[in-house]
């Protein structure tokens, strides 16, 4: 019978197998013992090996291993495990392998009760030559002293951080399935270390271990591919790592235990005719593994692993027979499955956080939001991952924004209960095509998708995300690093309250130009609100219930795209009333903010506050020039239209306006950062839609529908709020602080101003958004209290609550600014109102000595004449009677 050697059990003991089956399958085994000779058995884990044992299987197993066998059984033994044994003897192309053995010392004759034959006389002879000669077992100096180790080293990671990557003489002793192996290392001073192997990059289907144990598909057939080519064959071993996988970020820790000793390494085994990971793929036996491209990438074996994987499923072999057809993503005319274009240039606009960012496409100006193919960020919402959610989105934003990046969608994920579609892409930048995820996952500041086996939905470089996240992994870089980093401090908003924003300002005024950054993208430093002076842009709706004026959405886009996120200085003039910090903003050193938005037509000059400025004529010449082009708000200008009217004699701003009586009632008073007040104009039906609103209001808030956990109200959103007196009215937010979780309310029907609980606010319901706000911010015409320097503030206050809070007047508009109106008060019940038309309750504080005649504010006095000669004949009176402030002495400023 001829059979083919696989692997040498002994000097005198062989493992025999026949061809494989019409389809590949593994031919059965059987083991053949040479009859009449005994050899040196190879030792275990229990005993030693035995002198010369494996000098002598080692040149058997040169000698047969791979080779043709003719063998003649002379008895057979009892099966083993279903396996077949033989005493016997074995040719190789006419030589007998029991004579060689014994010709070359490897071997000793059994005694043996037969008359001898002239075979037994032969062998005899032999075996008495090789002793004269001291061949093999017969060696006088006896045999080479070696150590052997059976399993694995006890400390794992140091053997593997002592060889690896280092090349190992090896010999294949056992193959568990398609990509285990057993080997026996032969180290450098004549160790010997048998491990176990898994071949880097692939995993085969597993096979069967004993007897009656079921074999995964195709896991038999890897199993016999490997052997065929492996077992019992020199090779050189590579270690390359331990098989736990990438650990997860945030889960490690710089005070761990010391690991267990390992069963198994990660490495290569190289035969002289290549590697056969690559031909178990190739043959559909054996499927790639994903999380062991970090060790493959220096030599370009994830590459041609993935090449030999592409060839297989184009073939549909074996395991790959069924393999799903790979999702068209993009159509032949490169576009994705949505219509948008797969690979474009663009530039970054913003950065979301640490794996999405938002580019302009050139060519078609579109606004696309991607995320990083197969790249996940650190989440700020994490306690444990915030730090390096604020570091990634830095990084990001320190090499990306306003740069120009060619980007690929790979994939269009889906959209998916709360998340919104994406695509996901690959973001390249630089004269090095460098891919922005690849640098992020290797400083330790992403981590990578595992995907699903056969999901095809990934980054185009995915094995070098993985080889870079191995190399954090390595040096424990960022979320590797099993640091627990506290989570940044909340941002101090300094332009919370005008209060709190005056105590900051005379040492930004000290700096001059200064930068921060207009973004919050540090949580650890203060934020604040800068308001360009000298220009005004068109306002943007800032809920549902508003409407933006004309080219205010072009304006905040503008802006946002060419600034937002970048590094600029700030230069500090003053503050207003609510704590913005007013001054000019400078982008690259020498850009104006504030020119650049009226060049391009998206704001005007506010001559008020730009006459004072150092560059106001620039503002003017970039105005010229936008009307000139008739550049977006400039659109419908007409140059001869406005010289038309410049030369016509028009009204002043600061002229009379014409007598225009109202019934109101003031219907708040308020003191905070100054004395002003609301009234409510009592036309019978806002008033009366607002008493029907009002009874429906509140009906609806005693409904537990009403309410909404975890609501969150933002600055300018209408909702509804519960007042001191525990109603609920329809209010504005003002500004909102997520630390105190509370917000300053205007509550618009009354004009009233107070700080609420988050927990005692909602959203409003937009049944109730239709009536507009029946409270009008006012103040008194000509006229204004003392202030709260003054002694008498409190008698001031107290003496127009007393003669105007919550009473029936009759209001006349004298100026208006914006929406504040500028009122003269009077009351109905005053007979001198019926005989002096100038009587008003403005001329009765004067007459008190508790207010004084504004002539700084209110520069429309002299289109008045004879009410201001009436409020002076007041002022007269009140420092004759020794009034008020009047008291001890004429205290009014020098006029």
């Amino acid at each position: 019978m001829s059979l083919k050697a696989v692997p040498v059990i002994s000097g005198d003991s062989l493992v025999l197998r026949g061809r494989p089956g019409p389809q590949g399958q593994p031919p059965r085994e059987r083991i053949l013992h040479l009859g009449d000779v005994t050899s040196p058995r190879l030792g275990t884990t229990t005993r030693e090996d035995e002198a010369w044992a494996f000098e002598s299987r080692e040149f058997m197993r040169a000698l047969a291993v791979g080779k043709e066998i003719s063998f003649i059984s002379t008895h057979s033994l009892p099966s083993n495990d279903d396996t077949p044994r033989d005493i016997g003897n074995a040719e190789i192309g006419g030589v007998d392998l029991a004579s060689e053995l014994l010709k070359n010392g490897w071997a000793k004759l059994k005694d043996v009760k037969r008359e001898p034959n002239d075979e037994d006389i032969k062998k005899r002879e032999l075996e008495s030559e090789a002793k004269s000669a001291g061949k093999g077992l017969w060696n006088p100096h006896g045999p080479q002293a070696r150590v052997v180790h059976h399993t694995m080293p006890e400390d794992s990671h140091a053997f593997v951080t002592e060889w690896k990557g280092k090349s190992i003489d090896a010999i294949v002793e056992q193959v568990r399935d398609g990509s285990t192996v057993r080997v026996r290392l032969l180290m450098p001073e004549g160790e010997h270390r048998i491990v176990n192997i898994a071949l880097a990059g692939i995993r085969c289907a597993r096979a069967s271990m004993k007897q009656g144990e079921p074999s995964e598909p195709w896991g038999e057939e890897a199993k016999f591919f490997t052997e065929s080519r492996l077992l019992q064959r020199a090779v050189r071993v590579q270690i390359l790592s331990l098989p736990n996988s990438t650990a997860t970020p945030f889960q490690t820790s710089a005070n761990a235990t010391a690991p267990s000793p390992a069963s198994i390494f990660i490495g290569t085994v190289l035969h002289p005719a290549g590697n056969v990971a690559e031909h178990l793929v190739a043959a559909g036996l054996a499927r790639v593994v994903d999380w062991h491209a970090g060790m493959l990438a220096s030599g370009g074996g994830m590459e041609r692993l993935r090449a030999a994987e592409k060839a297989a499923k184009e073939k549909r072999l074996c395991l790959y027979a069924n393999a799903p057809a790979a999702t068209a993503t993009t159509k032949s005319d490169g576009t994705t499955s949505t219509g948008q274009t797969r690979a474009f240039d663009a530039t970054v606009i913003r950065i979301w956080s640490g794996d999405q960012i938002s580019v302009l496409e050139k060519d078609t100006g579109k606004e696309r939001r991607l995320q990083l193919s197969s790249t996940r960020g650190p989440k700020n919402s994490d306690p444990k991952q915030a730090y390096y959610a604020q570091e990634a989105r830095e990084f990001l934003r320190k090499k990306l924004i306003g740069k120009h990046v060619k980007v690929t969608v790979d994939f269009v994920r889906p959209r998916e209960g709360e998340f919104d579609e994406r695509e996901c892409s690959t973001v390249r930048y630089g004269g090095q095509n460098a891919n922005i995820a690849e640098q992020l996952v290797e400083k330790g500041l992403a981590s990578v998708v595992r995907h699903k086996r056969d999901d095809e939905d990934r980054s185009s470089d995915y094995d070098k995300l993985m080889a870079a996240e191995q190399v954090a992994v390595t040096e424990t870089r960022g979320i590797h690093s099993g640091k627990d980093i506290p989570a940044p401090k909340q941002p101090l908003n300094i332009s919370e309250t005008s209060a709190r924003a005056t105590q900051f300002l005379n040492g930004f005024k000290r700096l001059g130009k200064y930068q921060p950054l207009l973004t919050m993208l540090h949580p650890d430093r203060d934020s604040i609100l800068n308001v360009l002076s000298g220009i005004r842009a068109p306002r943007t709706a800032r809920n549902a219930s508003e409407k933006s004026e004309a080219y205010g959405t072009e304006s905040l886009e503008f802006a946002s795209r060419r600034y937002m996120q970048r590094d600029i200085e700030f230069e500090v003039d003053t503050i207003d009333k609510s704590g913005g910090f007013i001054g000019s903003l400078y982008f690259n050193k020498t850009e104006n903010v504030a020119i650049a938005l009226v060049k391009e037509g998206l704001a005007s000059v506010h001559s008020f506050s730009a006459d004072s400025l150092p560059w106001a004529r620039q503002l003017y010449d970039a105005e010229a020039e936008a009307k000139a082009a008739k550049s977006n708000i400039w659109s419908d200008y007409d140059e001869e239209a406005e010289r038309a009217a410049e030369a016509q004699p028009v009204e002043s701003e600061t002229g009379p306006l014409k007598s225009e009586y109202l019934d109101v009632i003031v219907s708040d008073v308020r003191t905070n950062n100054g004395f002003s007040f609301s009234v409510q104009i009592l036309n019978t039906e806002g008033i009366a839609s607002l008493e029907k609103l009002m009874r429906e209001f509140s009906v609806h808030h005693q409904s537990p529908t009403a309410n909404l956990p975890g609501f969150t109200p933002r600055g300018g959103e209408l909702v509804s709020a519960k007042f001191s007196d525990g109603a609920w009215y329809r209010a504005k937010i003002r500004r909102a602080s997520p630390i105190k979780k509370e917000a300053e309310v205007v509550f618009i029907d009354y004009g009233n101003q107070d700080t609420v609980a988050f927990s005692n606010i909602r959203p409003l319901d937009p049944k109730f958004r239709s009536l507009p706000g029946q409270a009008q911010e006012a103040r008194l015409s000509f006229i204004k209290l003392v202030g709260p320097e003054s002694d008498y503030h409190q008698e001031a206050v107290d003496r127009f609550r007393a003669l105007c809070e919550n009473r029936k007047l009759v209001a006349n508009i004298d100026h208006r600014e914006g929406p504040l109106l500028h009122l003269r008060l009077m009351d109905p019940a005053d007979p001198a109102a019926a005989d002096d038309p100038y009587a008003c309750i403005n001329a009765d504080l004067l007459r008190d000595g508790v207010a004084a005649i504004d002539r700084k504010g209110c520069k429309y006095l002299a289109s008045y004449p004879q009410v201001v000669k009436k409020l002076q004949t007041s002022v007269a009176a009140a420092k004759r009677d020794r009034l008020g402030m009047f008291e001890f002495g004429d205290v009014e400023e020098d006029e």
